[in-house]
């Protein structure tokens, strides 16, 4: 059963868990779930994902519950007229505060090769922590929690982001420090990436109220809270 964080008579969002695709994809054949049947058969109606999450970030999912409503939504995104913002926990200390004005290269196949987009991030600091584990010629490690609020929605704009600054998020493949990975699976048990859609924020496109979302952590990333920063949430 998915997590309804917000429903409408139009709209509904969830909180993805970490590991569910958002619909069936070619290049995730491993896959026998999706967020798009599992919330259809949930609701007992068509569902539209209005947006996408990466299959290993969790946090907020907006889907409309009719087309009409989806192409407006689906055109706010466009505009950038709806506000996202995430938590991350990433490799090394990070500036309390930084901007990523970075343009990446689109992955997709669809649009050909050598496609370059604008993409811009804001970075804030929460947290930082120096924890007794080695690596490499270090005797500790350190981490930092993060807040990212991208104002362009670029495939995986978050991930290429923090692995351009030298902060990559933990758990993150291909664009993340494998090393990084290696050593959390293997100390922590933990293979989930750490990244979370925390809030979305929109104006509705037919009543114009002003809509906010927030989903709390999946127990994964709670739990690395705690192993990392001391943060016990409930």
């Amino acid at each position: 059963m998915l997590s309804i964080l917000y429903q409408s008579p139009d709209l509904v969002a969830i909180n993805k868990p970490h590991g569910l695709l958002v619909h069936r994809s070619m290049i995730a054949s491993d896959a026998s779930e999706f967020a798009v049947q599992l919330l259809r058969d949930q609701l007992g109606q068509r569902v539209y994902p209005a947006h996408r999450l990466d299959r290993k970030t969790s946090g907020v999912l907006l889907f409309a519950l009719n087309e009409t409503l989806n192409s407006a939504l689906q055109q706010q995104f466009a505009d950038g007229q709806v506000h996202k913002t995430y938590q991350a926990i990433v490799r090394g200390y990070t500036d309390d505060e930084q901007e990523i004005d970075y343009p990446l290269r689109r992955d997709d196949r669809s649009v050909g090769p050598g496609v370059v987009q604008e993409a811009f991030t804001r970075l804030k600091t929460l947290r930082r922590t120096e924890v007794a584990l080695p690596f490499g010629k270090h005797a500790t490690s350190r981490y930092s929690l993060v807040e990212l609020t991208p104002t362009t929605g670029r495939m995986h704009q978050l991930r290429k982001h923090m692995a351009h600054i030298f902060h990559p998020i933990i758990g993150d493949r291909p664009h993340g420090c494998n090393k990084q990975n290696k050593l959390f699976k293997a100390h922590f048990g933990m293979e989930t990436m750490l990244l979370h859609a925390q809030q979305i924020r929109f104006r509705h496109p037919v009543s114009a109220e002003n809509v906010v979302i927030d989903a709390p952590f999946q127990s994964e990333f709670r739990r690395m809270l705690d192993v990392l920063f001391g943060e016990k949430l409930p």
